[in-house]
C-alpha cells in the first residue's frame, strides 16, 4: 500500500494505492474473503467503520444469543471451529472464534474508517473509495485506490426503525433490538415487543425469564420450527433430504414434523404463510423461526402474542383489534437492513434494496472488478461459499498481473508494493 498525504492539525487527506482488492467490513463475511485471500497469497486492506471486527456481534446482539444452526454450518473457510465447542455456540465464543480467525490469517482491519462514497473510474478502470475517520479532534479523509471492490458489509448494516403513530410521544423506554442485551433491568415491568422473529421470541423468552411480562406483536405471518427434530437439527435435517427430494417436498415434511412436535401455532396466535419455509426464505429471504422455547411460554399464556399496533399514545399501545394494552416499555425486534446504497455509487449490480439484483447463487460478482459477499440470505454458509469464489476469481486475476509485471520489468528495478 502506498500513501501520499498532507497534514495539518485538524484536518489531513491521503490518497492510498492499495495492491490489491479494498474489502468493506470487518464482519465475518469481510474476514472470510481476507482468509480466502491470504491462502492465495493476494495482499488487502479491510475498512471497518467500527473500532473492532464483528461490530453487530460485539456491540448490537442480547446477552443469551446462541448461534441458531449447528457449528459445522456456521465455520469460516480454512478453519473450523474448536472441537471442544457446543454444537450451537454462544455469542461469546462466536467472537472469540472470529478474533482467532483474524488472527490466524493476519487480518488486521483498518478501524474506525467509515466509507463515505465508492466509485468506479472509467477513464482509469479503478475503484476510488472515500473515508472518512475521527479520533478526539483529528479528523481525516482518505481515497484507496484499487482494482478491485468487495462489499461485504452484509444484510444487517443497519436497524430498521417503523414509524408508528404517537411512537415519540409514548413515555417509557423504547429501544431497537440492537440495543436490548438483558431482561434484567426490565423486571416487574409490562414490555411489548413488536416483531416475532428469531429476535423477537428470544428476547419476549429472556424478558419473561428476569420476571418481566412480555407481550410479542405479530403483524405477519411467520413459520415457527423446532430447532431440532429427533436429535438431529432441523437444518441439517433439511440440507440432507435437498440432496433427494424437491425444495416443495422437504417443506412438506418438515412442516409435518413441527406440526407434530409443536402443534398448530395458529391456535396462539401465530399464522404461518402459505408459502413454505424454505421456499419463503430463497424467494424473499424471511428466515424461519428456530424455536428455543418460547412456544412452550406462549402456549402456557406467559408470553401474549398480539396482533399489530394502530398507534401509541403515553404509557399505552392500541391494538388493530381496538384492544388497549398498559406497558412500560418497548423492544422493537424490527431487524435490519443493507446500507450499500447509501454509500455504493453503482446501480447495474446492485438494487435499490441493498442486495444484489442476481439471485443465487450468481450474486457474488459484478463488473469492472465489484464483487459482493455476505448477501445471499443463506447465513454463513452461502458467505463462506461466495468468499472462496471470489479469493479464486481475484487470485487468478492477480497472479497473472505480477507474472507479466516481473516479464517487463527488469530484477534490480523490480518494486511490489503490498499492504
Amino acid at each position: 500500500m502506498l500513501s501520499f498525504s498532507g497534514n495539518d492539525d485538524f484536518f489531513s487527506r491521503r490518497c492510498v494505492w492499495v495492491n490489491g482488492p479494498v474489502i468493506v467490513g470487518a464482519g465475518p463475511s469481510g474476514l472470510a474473503v481476507g482468509g480466502c485471500l491470504r491462502d492465495q497469497g493476494v495482499p488487502f486492506v479491510v475498512l471497518e467503520k467500527a473500532d473492532c471486527i464483528a461490530s453487530l456481534w460485539q456491540n448490537r446482539t442480547y446477552d443469551r444469543l446462541k448461534l441458531h444452526l449447528p457449528k459445522q454450518f456456521c465455520q469460516l473457510p480454512n478453519l473450523p471451529f474448536p472441537q471442544h465447542f457446543p454444537e450451537y455456540p454462544t455469542k461469546k465464543q462466536f467472537i472469540d472464534y472470529l478474533e482467532s480467525y483474524a488472527k490466524h490469517f493476519d487480518i488486521n482491519p483498518q478501524f474506525n474508517e467509515c466509507v463515505k462514497s465508492a466509485k468506479y473510474d472509467e477513464a482509469c478502470r479503478l475503484w476510488r473509495v472515500k473515508t472518512v475517520s475521527s479520533t478526539g479532534s483529528h479528523c481525516s479523509e482518505v481515497e484507496y485506490i484499487c482494482q478491485w471492490l468487495v462489499v461485504a458489509t452484509g444484510e444487517n448494516a443497519e436497524c430498521v426503525v417503523p414509524e408508528i403513530e404517537g411512537l415519540n410521544e409514548f413515555s417509557g423506554e423504547v429501544l431497537h433490538v440492537c440495543d436490548y442485551k438483558s431482561g434484567e433491568k426490565f423486571t416487574g415491568k409490562r414490555v411489548l415487543v413488536v416483531g416475532c422473529g428469531n429476535s423477537g421470541m428470544e428476547v419476549s423468552l429472556d424478558l419473561f425469564n428476569h420476571n418481566a411480562k412480555p407481550s410479542m406483536v405479530a403483524r405477519s405471518s411467520i413459520h415457527v420450527l423446532p430447532r431440532e427434530i429427533l436429535g438431529k437439527s432441523t437444518f441439517e435435517l433439511a440440507m440432507l433430504m435437498m440432496k433427494w427430494l424437491p425444495l416443495w417436498m422437504v417443506d412438506k415434511i418438515l412442516l409435518i414434523l413441527a406440526w407434530f412436535i409443536l402443534g398448530s401455532t395458529e391456535n396462539y396466535g401465530l399464522k404461518r404463510p402459505s408459502t413454505g419455509p424454505l421456499e419463503l426464505k430463497n424467494t424473499q429471504g424471511k428466515t424461519p423461526v428456530l424455536d428455543v422455547g418460547a412456544l412452550q411460554k406462549i402456549r402456557s399464556g406467559q408470553i401474549e402474542v398480539v396482533p399489530g399496533i394502530k398507534r401509541f399514545s403515553c404509557g399505552m399501545a392500541e391494538l388493530v383489534n381496538g384492544e388497549k394494552l398498559e406497558i412500560d416499555s418497548v423492544v422493537l425486534a424490527t431487524g435490519y437492513r443493507s446500507n450499500v446504497p447509501y454509500w455504493l455509487q453503482e446501480s447495474e449490480f446492485f438494487s435499490k434494496n441493498g442486495f444484489p439484483k442476481a439471485p443465487f447463487p450468481n450474486g457474488w460478482k459484478g463488473k469492472a472488478g465489484l464483487y459482493a459477499v455476505g448477501f445471499t440470505r443463506r447465513g454463513l454458509s452461502g458467505a463462506s461459499s461466495d468468499a472462496m469464489k471470489i479469493a479464486q476469481d481475484i487470485g487468478k486475476v492477480y497472479k497473472e498481473d505480477l507474472k507479466q509485471k516481473k516479464q517487463k520489468v527488469p530484477t534490480h528495478r523490480r518494486c511490489i508494493s503490498q499492504f
